[in-house]
Parts: structure tokens; C-alpha cells; sequence
């Protein structure tokens, strides 16, 4: 089984930068495709980012396309989420998620193709 555990969140002013990371133990996550989602107070989980297995590509939601990056490094069994020019409407609690064994990366945007998740890291941007 693997666990992943999310760092890297905190307070930071609009236009600020922050970067994410989600470390897994126990069993490996490198050959399965990873995700971001996010989800403010009183709203459902929502999309951010996912990265390929190999790393080699990316698919990002539209309303942080050109400002965050995500990436990973699999000898190092670690994702990353690169944030920059932040907005309040970033805040919310950030999770990693591991994609099911089963599932394509044409689901890579819905949550129900994710089935190992983070507690999650809480990123506040403020105005």
C-alpha cells in the first residue's frame, strides 16, 4: 500500500510563489500517473494538474494554465506543484492523488479515476 504526504503549503501574498510536494512511502508511485485537485471551504474537489508516469506529459486546468507546473521525480518517488503568480482564488487545501492501476489517462481530470490520496496541504493567498 502506499501513503503520500503532501508539504510545502502556507501564507502568501497575491502574486506570490509556493511549491508543493507529496512524498510516497511504502509501495512505489512512479509507474502510475499522479494528480493535483484542490478544494476551497464549501466547494467540491476540483482538478488542478496531472503528469504522465514517465513525466513526460502534462494537462493542466484551465484557470492555472502558465502559472503552475507540476512535475516529479521518480527516483526520488516525489510530485511537484509549482505555484507562481498566485491568486486568492488559489486557496484552498491541496491534495496529491495516485491514478488507479486500471484507469487510462484519458480520466486524468476526474476524481474517480484516482484511488490513493494525500491528507492534503493548506496553501492561503491573500489579497
Amino acid at each position: 500500500q502506499v501513503h503520500l504526504l503532501e508539504s510545502g503549503g502556507g501564507l502568501v501574498q497575491a502574486g506570490g510563489s509556493l511549491r508543493l510536494s507529496c512524498a510516497a512511502s511504502g509501495r512505489t508511485a512512479s509507474n502510475y500517473h499522479m494528480a493535483w485537485f484542490r478544494q476551497a471551504p464549501g466547494k467540491e474537489r476540483e482538478f488542478v494538474a496531472a503528469i504522465s508516469w514517465g513525466g513526460g506529459i502534462t494537462y493542466y486546468a484551465d484557470s492555472v494554465k502558465g502559472r503552475l507546473t507540476i512535475s516529479r521525480d521518480n527516483a526520488k518517488d516525489t510530485l511537484y506543484l509549482q505555484m507562481n503568480s498566485l491568486k486568492p482564488e488559489d486557496t484552498a487545501v491541496y491534495h496529491c492523488a495516485r491514478m488507479g492501476a486500471g484507469e487510462k489517462w484519458s480520466g486524468r481530470g476526474d476524481k474517480r479515476s484516482y484511488d490513493t490520496w494525500g491528507q492534503g496541504t493548506q496553501v492561503t493567498v491573500s489579497s
